[in-house]
């Protein structure tokens, strides 16, 4: 009897250890080799894996100015991916263009798709989102915004915007720098990238 009910205890705790592991994947996997002395040794590449530092405030003041531009990022952020995805877009459509007139019609018809899609959203972006997303532009696209107005629309439009920019205190011309002043919203860049915030 005490040997059944130990037969029985394990039989369920067994049980139970089994329908707690997760089902294993049983099809097979292919995994490149590498021979080191003759002997063959699976040889799998993982992903990189970003360590960043923990960030320390000094004070509640700076830690204050760090959650304004964490809440500005993530405005800012998302609008200059879009225009990179957009500008990319533009380019390969409009390599397929055969004649100038055919790329000015085309642009202009963009212009309007893009002025009728983002300029309510982009009316809501404060001053500081206005000036971390011209810095973001140039992040993800390589070029700053001042030349890419002068590139698709012509240098006297290039400046007039810049005009319009200098006057609520902005700038075109300005030049994302991950290594120098712009090393904090990288941080909090690659912080959003990997789903820490």
């Amino acid at each position: 009897m005490r040997r059944t009910l130990i037969t029985l205890t394990v039989i369920f705790f067994s049980q139970t250890t089994i329908a707690q592991q997760p089902e294993q994947d049983n099809r097979p996997h292919l995994v490149m080799g590498k021979v080191v002395d003759g002997d063959t040794i699976p040889h799998v590449y993982l992903p990189d894996v970003n360590v960043l530092a923990k960030f320390h405030f000094k004070n509640k003041r700076q830690h204050a100015r760090y959650t304004r531009l964490v809440h500005n990022v993530k405005k800012a952020l998302p609008y200059a991916r879009i225009a990179s995805q957009k500008l990319l877009a533009i380019n390969n459509h409009m390599a397929s263009l055969k004649t100038d007139r055919e790329r000015e019609a085309y642009l202009k018809i963009a212009e309007k798709q893009l002025f009728k899609e983002f300029e309510t959203p982009l009316k809501k972006l404060t001053y500081t989102q206005g000036r971390i997303l011209i810095k973001l532009i140039d992040r993800e696209t390589g070029d700053t915004s001042f030349d890419l107005i002068k590139e698709y629309k012509g240098g006297f439009s290039a400046f007039f915007w810049q005009s319009i920019a200098r006057v609520f205190g902005s700038n075109l011309k300005s030049e994302y720098d991950a290594e120098g002043d712009d090393k904090t919203i990288e941080f909090i860049i690659t912080q959003i990238d990997n789903g820490l915030l």
